[in-house]
């Protein structure tokens, strides 16, 4: 089992950043791409960046240009810099992993095997 713990979010004025984290631990091995997801009230949970093991990306449209997903294989961390929030980017976010299959990152829900609990970011107007 791997286990995701994020950490970072928090409340922000718009136009303000965050930068979130999120470390894998367990059974690291084999972790391949990685991803954050955000999960709106009363929305389903979509995708906003991935990251695959040598750093290939992937982003939502609604976020290109303003987050920025990164990684550090050696600490098995995650990162999403996010830049110029927005109050429409309130929402749980939540880091996700899956081990072995690599590949060019998935942009679904059911891509990723693993998830955290989510970390929650309010952007204020």
């Amino acid at each position: 089992q791997v286990q995701l713990v994020e950490s970072g979010g928090g409340l922000v004025q718009a136009g303000g950043s965050l930068r979130l984290s999120c470390a894998a631990s367990g059974r690291t091995f084999n972790i391949k791409n990685m991803g954050w997801f955000r999960q709106a009230p009363g929305k389903e949970r979509e995708f906003v960046a991935a990251i695959s093991w040598i750093s290939s990306t992937r982003y939502a449209d609604s976020v290109k240009g303003r987050f920025t997903i990164s990684r550090d294989n050696a600490k098995n961390t995650v990162y999403l810099q996010m830049n110029s929030l927005k109050p429409e980017d309130t929402a749980l976010y939540y880091c996700a992993c899956e081990r072995g299959r690599g590949g060019v990152p998935g942009t679904t829900v059911s891509a990723y095997d693993y998830w955290g609990q989510g970390t929650q970011v309010t952007v204020s107007s």
